[in-house]
C-alpha cells in the first residue's frame, strides 16, 4: 500500500485554511490566513483568484511544509476544495480575466435566470437539473458576463469554479468535478454526466467549459512552475476536488444516507446524503462526491457573517479587550447572549442580509428585527441573531420534510459550533439532536481524505468512518421548544407580509446604484 503524507486546502468565504496529515488521517500540523471579500456593488460578491485563492494556497502550503519539516517527496497527494460554484473566466494563457464571482450570495444574475426559465422552460430545467435555477446556479452568471462584459467573454477560453482554478495553477488542467458540475445549472446533465448543449448555446460553447471528473480522481500533477511557487515536489498527484461545503460533509463523516451535515460557517450549507436523485422545488439535488452517491443540498445566505458584522459594529468593548490580550470577542459575546431569555424577549430577527436561499430562492429579501423597544439589550439583539439563523434553519428542514425527505443524523460542523449558545438554541428551536466532531478542522481535512482515496490509501468514501469520531451531542429542550413556538411563527408571518416592499425596495437599490 502507498504510504507518505497528505495535503488538504480549503478556500472560504472570509479565510482559508490547510492541513497535512499522516495516511491514517493524524493531523500534522493545520494553518489557516484570513482574507477579505469584495463587494462592488448591491448583491455582487467576489474574490480576485490569484490575490486570494491562489496566493492563500502557495502561504498555507508553504507554511504546512515548513511547520511540519516534513520533506516534499513525501507528500503523495494533494486535495483542494473551495467556496463554490463560483464563475472564473480565464484566458489562453490562464490568466484570469476579472475577478471570481462568487455563489449564492452573488446575486447579479436575477433577469438572466428569468431569461434562461423562459428560453429552456423552467419545468425542463427542474427535471434536468432536479431544482430550480436561483442565484446559487452558475450558468446565469456566465451568461451575465456574455450581456454584461463582452470584451471579457471573448478573450475567455475556459470558464472555471474556485477550487478548479488552484487544480489548473498546479498541474495546468482545466477542470471541475462532478459535484461542482451540478452548481452550474442549467448546464450539466446530472444523469448523464455531461454538458447540456441546448443550455451552451444560450450560454457559453461547451469548449469552454472543463472536462468533468469524480472528486478523489487523480486529474494531474504538480509542474515545476507550480512546485516553484509551493515548494511542493513535481510530479506530486493531485485530485479534481470539490466545493467546500461537500469537503465539510465528508470531514464532519457524512458517509450513509439519512446523514445530514449542517455546515455553521459564513452560511449555512446544509447537505443530506439520499440514495437516490430526487427532484425538489426549494432546494439542489445533486449527484455527490463518487459515483452512486446523492445529496439534497440547501443553504442559507448569512450565518456566522451575521455575527461578525454584529461583532464589528457593536461590540467595541469586546473587540478592544481581545486586542488587548483578552478573552475572544466572539466568546464574549456568547456569553452575553445567555444572559438574554429564550425567545430575546420578544425580539425576532430575519437573517436575509444579503437575500436568502433557500428554501425561499429570493434574492430581494431583506434583513429585519421585529419587535423592538426600549427595554431590549446588546444581550436581547445578539441572541436574536442565532435565534434567527436557527429559525431559518427549522424552515429548511420543515420544507424538506414536507418534500419528503428526513435526516437520520444531524453533524454540527464549522465556526459556529464553538458557540455552545447557538448550538443550544438550535437543537431547541428545530427540536433535533446535533452531533458535534470531535476534530473541527473543517473540509481540508475532507481533501486529504478525497487524496488518500486518489493514490489508493482507500477504497473508497465510506472509509471516513476511520478518520472521524463524534466529540459530543447536543439534546433539545423539550420545554424551550415550546416556548420558541410563538416566535416561530411570527418569524415565518414577517417575511411572508414584508415580502412585497422588500422588492420595491430591491428595485429602489438597484436603480439608486446605476
Amino acid at each position: 500500500m502507498v504510504s507518505g503524507y497528505l495535503i488538504g486546502v480549503d478556500i472560504g468565504t472570509y479565510s482559508s485554511k490547510g492541513v497535512l496529515v499522516k495516511s491514517d488521517g493524524t493531523v500534522v500540523t493545520s494553518f489557516s490566513t484570513p482574507h477579505n471579500m469584495d463587494m462592488p456593488a448591491e448583491g455582487y460578491f467576489e474574490h480576485d483568484a490569484d490575490k486570494v485563492w491562489w496566493h492563500d494556497f502557495v502561504e498555507i502550503v508553504k507554511n504546512l511544509l515548513q511547520i511540519s519539516g516534513i520533506p516534499p517527496k513525501e507528500i503523495i497527494g494533494i486535495g483542494t476544495s473551495a467556496i463554490g460554484s463560483c464563475v472564473l473566466p480565464i484566458d489562453e494563457e490562464g490568466k484570469p480575466l476579472r475577478p471570481g464571482i462568487l455563489y449564492g450570495i452573488d446575486t447579479r444574475a436575477s433577469e438572466e435566470i428569468e431569461y434562461l426559465e423562459k428560453k429552456l422552460r423552467k419545468d425542463r430545467i427542474l427535471s434536468q437539473q432536479g431544482s430550480d435555477l436561483s442565484s446559487q446556479a452558475s450558468g446565469p452568471k456566465v451568461l451575465w458576463i456574455k450581456n454584461h462584459e463582452p470584451e471579457i467573454y471573448k478573450k475567455t477560453r475556459w470558464f472555471l469554479t474556485s477550487e478548479a482554478y488552484l487544480v489548473y495553477k498546479l498541474t495546468g488542467q482545466p477542470t471541475i468535478d462532478v459535484y461542482t458540475a451540478s452548481g452550474y445549472a442549467p448546464l450539466f446533465n446530472r444523469e448523464k454526466f455531461e454538458w447540456i448543449q441546448e443550455a451552451a448555446e444560450l450560454i457559453t460553447p461547451i469548449e469552454r467549459l472543463p472536462k468533468v471528473y469524480w472528486s478523489h480522481e487523480v486529474v494531474g500533477q504538480v509542474t515545476i512552475e507550480a512546485a516553484q511557487e509551493t515548494g511542493l515536489e513535481p510530479g506530486t498527484p493531485v485530485v479534481a476536488g470539490t466545493t467546500d461545503a461537500s469537503a465539510e460533509a465528508l470531514s464532519a463523516g457524512v458517509s450513509n444516507s439519512g446523514d445530514m451535515m449542517l455546515m455553521m460557517g459564513s452560511s449555512i450549507f446544509i447537505i443530506l446524503k439520499l440514495d437516490k436523485l430526487i427532484r425538489t422545488e426549494h432546494f439542489w439535488s445533486s449527484n455527490f462526491l463518487e459515483k452512486d452517491s446523492y445529496v439534497l443540498t440547501g443553504a442559507m445566505s448569512t450565518s456566522g457573517s451575521l455575527t461578525t458584522w454584529f461583532r464589528n459594529q457593536f461590540a467595541q468593548n469586546e473587540l478592544t479587550i481581545q486586542e488587548n490580550g483578552g478573552e475572544d470577542a466572539f466568546a464574549a459575546l456568547a456569553k452575553i447572549a445567555g444572559e438574554s431569555p429564550v425567545g430575546s424577549n420578544g425580539l425576532i430577527l430575519l437573517p436575509y442580509f444579503e437575500g436568502e436561499r433557500t428554501p425561499l430562492n429570493d434574492p430581494n429579501a431583506k434583513g429585519l428585527w421585529f419587535g423592538l423597544s426600549l427595554k431590549h439589550t446588546k444581550s436581547d439583539l445578539y441572541r436574536s441573531i442565532l435565534e434567527g439563523v436557527a429559525f431559518g434553519i427549522r424552515n429548511n428542514l420543515e420544507t424538506m420534510n414536507a418534500e419528503g425527505v428526513f435526516p437520520k443524523c444531524v453533524k454540527a460542523i464549522g465556526g459556529g459550533t464553538k458557540n455552545p449558545v447557538w448550538l443550544q438554541v438550535i437543537a431547541d428551536v428545530c427540536n433535533i439532536e446535533l452531533e458535534v466532531p470531535d476534530q473541527q478542522i473543517g473540509a481540508s481535512y475532507g481533501d486529504a481524505f478525497l487524496a488518500g482515496v486518489g493514490v489508493g490509501l482507500y477504497k473508497d468514501l465510506s472509509e471516513i468512518k476511520y478518520w472521524t469520531k463524534v466529540g459530543q451531542i447536543i439534546r433539545p429542550n423539550y420545554e424551550n421548544h415550546q416556548l420558541y413556538e410563538i416566535n416561530y411563527q411570527i418569524f415565518k408571518e414577517l417575511y411572508a407580509n414584508t415580502k412585497p416592499s422588500m422588492q420595491k425596495l430591491a428595485k429602489y437599490l438597484k436603480q439608486a446604484d446605476r
